[in-house]
């Protein structure tokens, strides 16, 4: 009878250490899986905000362009007159329908 309680108890510690490895198989597993669809979310992230910054920085540079234009005097009357229809004494604005 002592040897089938060692058995037993030897039994019952191998079912015990299988199931609690099972367990922390699991627990780990679904913890490196959580942890890899939020790497995958962020670089989905970083990729929309590349392409975000890159025409950011087109717009920007297109600004600096118009600003350095904004300089000009002579620039800033002939916008004027195109954009807001603005005339010098003695000129006459004429529109033309577009087609």
């Amino acid at each position: 009878m002592a040897k089938s309680t060692s058995r037993k108890k030897a039994r019952r510690r191998m079912i015990l250490l299988g199931l609690t490895s099972i367990v922390i198989i699991f627990v780990m597993t679904f913890t490196i899986g959580k942890y890899w669809v939020e790497i995958f979310e962020k670089y989905q992230e970083k990729k929309e905000l590349d392409k975000e910054l890159t025409l950011l920085k087109e717009k920007e540079e297109a600004l600096k362009v118009d600003a350095n234009k904004l300089q000009n005097p002579d620039y800033i009357a002939r916008y004027a007159r195109e954009k807001y229809q603005y005339s010098k004494d003695g000129e006459f604005i004429l529109q033309i329908p577009e087609e």
